[in-house]
């Protein structure tokens, strides 16, 4: 709170109001945030402008040297974006939706968003909490924890408040009260109308929050989450076999709300709480995508589904699902570091299983293991325990599961060690194979340096001598074959 009250840009913002003769008003989340004792938590604020809310935003991002984001031209409405000391902080500014400001207020989403504040009021002196102005029976909402549509018309103006109903049921915790959810349910098919980057958004809020499961869950129930990603249907109904107690579909939310449970026992590791807050590539962090991952891990299932003699096999289903994945990614339109991420926890969820189907694993499959799931390694041995813990079936036993727990957990620790340790060098390069072999460039030359980065990586060589030896052996063996 103090952030905004004390800064420069709520100054620029007053004087700008006065000078142009513009009533503005801080409206929204920043507000129903302080009402609820998170001030902090949040530096994005929501302002109502009486006319002129383009050219108004336009001319502060110049004045504070922020970057101006139009947001939707027909209705007036721009972002201004400004990295500060303590962050990145957002300004919206938003023309009224009609001829007042209390007729604007009947316009927004939720009644828990519609308290406000006239800046003319406001200053660093000011008790906010005496300012804020409830037209809307907000604070009444809010002291309930109920999320209430202002108008039952207010899916219409906007469909993509029907996911923010549920972003913000993840986020606070509240619950959506049955008029509003009638209402939704109703209007879900609308929800197709808002453009998938929004779309995107709202979905990482709820994934980042710590009720993804329980949020899917009650999306689900009415048909909801289907509308967000609609790839997820096929998931229904698909029968599992004697190690599962769930099917495909409530097996995937299942894993969701066991991953949660896991990242909350691990957010405070030393290692593996930045890991998990780690951005990749974008706005969104690995702990985000790992929920993601999570949900769509056996989305291949249904299409890899068959019948065999005493079970049932769905090969090669991690390769369908990662397929299924980057369509999935793309059509969120999330960055390419986040897809590839995305797509491998997907494509390799079943390693750690194959690596714990041995009492002791060798050097050898765990080297390729890391070597092949690369920055993800931990994200999808962690995916793998929850995958495991969703798995309670008649075939499946304590003593494995707690072995398949032993070797995850096992291989997490050894893969941030192994990050501490100094860079990885090779003995050789293609360079070397050049020089001292007199080989041409080739793409036997990848299969070479493989092989020999392999068995330093062993220990099986240590010397470049011995590397040059291994690579002569290789390409003697190739030529033979």
């Amino acid at each position: 709170m103090s952030f905004f009250l004390d800064s420069p840009q709520l100054k620029i913002i007053q004087q700008m109001a006065r000078r142009r003769r513009v009533a503005v008003h801080l409206v929204g989340g920043f507000l129903r945030d302080v009402v609820l004792g998170r001030p902090g938590i949040r530096m994005d604020f929501d302002f109502a402008v009486e006319k002129g809310a383009l050219a108004f935003a336009r001319s502060f991002a110049r004045q504070i040297k922020g970057a101006y984001v139009l947001l939707d031209g027909e209705h007036g409405c721009a972002r201004v974006v400004k990295r500060t000391e303590k962050g990145i902080a957002t300004f919206d500014f938003a023309d009224y939706r009609a001829k007042t400001f209390k007729a604007d207020l009947a316009h927004r989403d939720f009644t828990i968003n519609t308290l406000s504040v006239d800046l003319k009021s406001l200053d660093e002196k000011a008790d906010l909490r005496g300012l804020i102005r409830d037209a809307k029976h907000g604070l009444k909402d809010l002291q309930q924890k109920t999320l209430r549509c202002v108008t039952l018309k207010a899916f219409q103006d906007d469909p993509l408040r029907l996911l923010r109903a549920f972003s913000l049921q993840a986020a606070l915790g509240f619950t959506i009260e049955a008029r509003t959810l009638r209402q939704i349910k109703k209007d879900k098919q609308r929800l197709r109308q808002a453009a998938y980057e929004r779309i995107r958004e709202e979905l990482f809020k709820i994934l980042e929050s710590p009720r993804a499961a329980s949020t899917f869950k009650a999306m689900d129930k009415i048909d909801f989450l289907e509308q967000v990603i609609p790839q997820i249907k096929v998931m229904e109904h698909c029968l599992q076999g004697g190690y599962h107690h769930l099917d495909v579909w409530p097996h995937s939310l299942e894993v969701v709300g066991q991953l949660e449970t896991i990242l909350e026992e691990k957010k405070n590791d030393a290692d593996i709480g930045p890991y998990l807050a780690q951005k990749i590539g974008g706005d969104h962090s690995r702990q985000s995508l790992m929920k993601l991952a999570a949900l769509l891990h056996d989305i291949g299932k249904p299409q890899t589904r068959k019948e065999e003699p005493g079970r049932v096999s769905f090969h090669g289903h991690e390769h369908v699902g990662r397929d299924i994945s980057r369509a999935i990614a793309k059509m969120l339109k999330i960055s390419t570091a986040e897809r590839h991420a995305l797509e491998d926890m997907v494509l390799w969820h079943l390693r750690p299983g194959y690596l714990s189907n041995f009492q002791h694993p060798s050097e050898k499959s765990i080297y390729r293991y890391f070597r092949d799931t690369k920055e993800e390694a931990a994200s999808i041995l962690l995916l793998s325990l929850a995958d495991q813990r969703s798995t309670r079936g008649p075939l499946t036993t304590e003593r494995d599961q707690q072995h398949h727990e032993t070797i995850c957990l096992r291989l997490v620790e050894q893969f941030f060690n192994k990050k501490k340790e100094k860079p990885f060098v090779r003995l050789i390069n293609g360079k070397d194979l050049i020089r001292n072999l007199k080989l041409k460039p080739s793409p036997f030359f990848g299969k070479i340096l493989t092989a020999v980065e392999e068995a330093q990586n062993l220990g099986k060589i240590t010397v470049k001598e011995e590397a040059l030896a291994l690579a002569k052996k290789l390409v003697d063996k190739g030529t033979n074959d």
